[in-house]
C-alpha cells in the first residue's frame, strides 16, 4: 500500500513554479502539463513568455493561472499561493526555480557590492523560504501531503558559477533544503537539484557569445558524459523527485553529465 504522500499520478494536482516564464521553469511546467497537473505559471517581468507557457500547459487540457510576482516580496508570494488555493483548493507541487545574479569574475572582490548579495538573497534564498512558508499549510492540511523542490547550482557545492554571490545563495537553499526537510516532514517532501550548465539564453546573456560559447565547450569537454544540461533535462530531474521515491527527502541531485566529478571554473581570467 502507498502512503499518503504517494505523488505518481499528477492528474488533477495542482503545481506552483516559480520563474516559469522561459528555461527551466517552462520546460518544467510544460513537463507537468503533460501529466496532467494544473499550472501555477508565476513571472516578474517576462509577461509575454508566461502567456506563451500557459497556452502551451493548456494544450494538454489542464488549467493554468498565470500570476506576476516578485518572490522577494512575502505579500507577492502569500497572493500567488492564496489564487492558487481559491481557485483549486489544493497545492501539491511547489517547485522554486525563480533566481537571479550579478555575472562578476570571482578574483573581483569590488565587484559585488552589500546591495548586489542581499538582491541575490533576497530572490534565491529568502524568495525560496517564503515560498515554502506559504505553501506549507495547503500541503499539510492535505492527505496527500505535498512535495518542494529547490532548484540550486553545482555553484552551490563547488564554489563557482557566476558571481561569488550567486554560488553562495545557492549553497545556502541547499543547506536551507536539509533544514525544512527535517521539519516540514511527514507531510512534506523537500529535495534540490544542482544542474551544472545549462544551455540557452541566460547563459548567454550574462556570458556573452563568445564567453558562452567557450564555457559550453568546457563543461561538455570536462563532463564524462560528454553533455551539458538543457531545460528539459533539469525539468526531468525535478520530475524525478515530484514522482520518484516516495521515501526521499532531504536530498540533492547533481545534473551536469558528470562534470562535478573533476570540476574546473567556468570562467577564467
Amino acid at each position: 500500500m502507498r502512503n499518503k504522500l504517494d505523488m505518481k499520478d499528477l492528474k488533477d494536482k495542482v503545481a506552483i513554479v516559480t520563474g516559469s516564464s522561459s528555461g527551466v521553469g517552462a520546460a518544467t511546467a510544460q513537463l507537468l502539463a503533460s501529466l496532467g497537473c494544473n499550472l501555477v505559471i508565476n513571472y516578474n517581468s517576462n509577461s509575454a513568455g508566461a502567456d506563451a507557457v500557459a497556452k502551451e500547459c493548456e494544450r494538454s487540457g489542464v488549467e493554468t493561472l498565470n500570476i506576476k510576482a516578485n518572490v522577494a516580496s512575502d505579500d507577492d508570494c502569500r497572493s500567488l499561493v492564496e489564487q492558487a488555493r481559491r481557485k483549486w483548493g489544493r497545492i501539491d507541487v511547489l517547485v522554486n526555480n525563480a533566481g537571479t545574479t550579478k555575472f562578476m569574475h570571482h578574483a573581483n572582490l569590488d565587484g559585488l557590492s552589500a546591495e548586489d548579495f542581499q538582491n541575490i538573497y533576497g530572490v534565491n534564498v529568502i524568495g525560496a523560504y517564503q515560498m515554502v512558508r506559504a505553501v506549507s499549510e495547503q500541503m499539510k492540511s492535505q492527505a496527500s501531503g505535498g512535495a518542494i523542490v529547490n532548484v540550486a547550482s553545482i555553484a552551490g557545492i563547488a564554489g563557482i558559477g557566476s558571481s561569488i554571490a550567486y554560488a553562495a545563495s545557492k549553497g545556502a537553499m541547499i543547506t536551507m533544503t536539509l533544514s525544512l526537510a527535517r521539519v516540514l516532514g511527514p507531510s512534506i517532501r523537500v529535495n534540490v537539484v544542482c544542474p551544472g550548465f545549462i544551455e540557452g539564453e541566460w547563459l548567454k546573456e550574462g556570458l556573452g557569445e563568445e564567453g558562452y560559447k567557450k564555457a559550453y565547450e568546457a563543461a561538455k569537454e570536462g563532463a564524462p558524459l560528454g553533455v551539458t544540461a538543457t531545460a528539459d533535462t533539469v525539468a526531468d530531474s525535478i520530475l524525478y523527485f515530484i514522482k520518484g521515491p516516495q521515501i526521499v527527502t532531504g536530498e540533492s541531485m547533481i545534473v551536469d553529465g558528470g562534470r562535478h566529478l573533476g570540476m574546473t571554473p567556468l570562467t577564467r581570467r
